[in-house]
C-alpha cells in the first residue's frame, strides 16, 4: 500500500463512517474499481486499519463529549435521582441496541467475511442501501403522523429492534449508520435524534473492533513506512469524520423531511457505477 492510497482510504473511512452510505461498501469496491493490488484482510494491513478506527472513535467521541458527560454523570447521581434514572435508561438503551451486532457478527463472522472478496455483491447491496433510505423516507411520509420521541422515551423494545437493523450492515455495503437512522425513523425519533443516537451507538462498535485489532496485533512486528501511514491515517480519518459528524447532524436539524434522500440516491448511483466498472 503506497502513502497516497493510505490517505485516500483515511479519507473516505472518515466520511462514510458517520453518513450513511456504508465504510464497508466503499473500503472494499474502490480499491477493486481503480484496480489497486491491496488486500486489506492481509495481517500486514491490520495496523492501519486499528488506528483508522482509533481516529474515528476520537472522532465521535470529541463531537459527543458532552453526552458522554451527562450520562456518565447523571449515572452516578450528579443530576438528582430523575435525572440518574434516565441516564440508566439511556445507557440501557445503548447496550440492548449493541448487543444483536456482537451476537451475530460473531456467530456469522467467517460467513459474511465471503463477500469482502466478492465486490459485485457489495455494489448490489450498495444499491440496496439507497432503495432502504428511500424507502424509509417514502413510508415515514405516507403513514399516519405521530409525536416524535426523544432518546430517552424509547423503549427496550425500541432499541432492539434499531440494534437489528443495525445487523444489516454486517453486509458489506449496507450501512452502519443507515441501517441505524432507518431503524430510529421507523421508531418516531426525528432525523436529527435518529443520527445522534446512530452516532453514540457507533462508538462501542467502533471501540470493540479497535480492542479486538489491537490485541491482534500485540506481537507484530511494524514497519517503519506502516507506522507512518498509520498514524497519518488515524488523524485524517479523525479529521475528517469529526467534520462529517458535525455536517451530518446540522443538516438532518435544517432538512428533516427528507435528509436520507440524496444519500439514498448516491448510493443507487454509486453503486451502479461501480458495477459497471467491475463487469466491464
Amino acid at each position: 500500500m503506497t502513502l497516497f492510497q493510505a490517505l485516500i482510504l483515511a479519507i473516505i473511512q472518515g466520511i462514510t463512517e458517520p453518513f450513511p452510505i456504508s465504510s464497508l461498501g466503499h473500503a472494499v469496491l474502490l480499491p477493486s474499481v481503480l484496480h489497486w493490488n491491496l488486500d486489506e484482510h492481509s495481517p500486514l494491513f491490520l495496523p492501519f486499519l486499528t488506528m483508522l478506527h482509533v481516529g474515528t472513535l476520537v472522532a465521535l467521541a470529541s463531537v459527543f463529549w458532552k453526552d458522554w458527560v451527562a450520562i456518565l454523570k447523571g449515572i452516578f447521581g450528579s443530576y438528582g435521582q430523575q435525572n440518574q434514572l434516565e441516564s440508566i435508561r439511556i445507557a440501557g438503551l445503548l447496550i440492548i441496541a449493541t448487543l444483536p451486532a456482537v451476537l451475530i457478527g460473531g456467530i456469522f463472522e467467517h460467513l459474511l467475511r465471503a463477500f469482502f472478496g466478492a465486490p459485485l455483491a457489495v455494489a448490489g447491496f450498495l444499491v440496496l442501501n439507497g432503495l432502504l433510505l428511500i424507502s424509509t423516507e417514502w413510508i415515514r411520509q405516507y403513514r399516519a403522523p405521530t409525536d416524535y420521541k426523544p432518546i430517552s422515551s424509547l423503549s427496550p423494545k425500541d432499541a432492539l429492534i434499531i440494534g437489528l437493523w443495525q445487523c444489516l450492515a454486517l453486509f458489506p455495503g449496507l450501512s452502519r449508520s443507515g441501517a441505524t437512522i432507518n431503524g430510529g425513523l421507523l421508531r418516531n425519533l426525528d432525523h436529527e435524534t435518529s443520527a445522534r443516537f446512530s452516532l453514540l451507538l457507533a462508538q462501542p462498535i467502533v471501540l470493540a473492533a479497535t480492542v479486538r485489532e489491537a490485541w491482534q496485533i500485540r506481537h507484530m512486528t511494524i514497519s517503519h513506512d506502516m507506522l507512518l501511514q498509520s498514524i497519518l491515517g488515524a488523524i485524517l480519518a479523525g479529521i475528517t469524520a469529526w467534520v462529517c459528524s458535525i455536517l451530518m447532524l446540522r443538516f438532518f436539524r435544517n432538512h428533516d423531511q427528507w435528509a436520507l434522500k440524496p444519500f439514498g440516491i448516491y448510493c443507487m448511483i454509486a453503486g451502479v457505477a461501480a458495477g459497471i466498472l467491475i463487469i466491464f
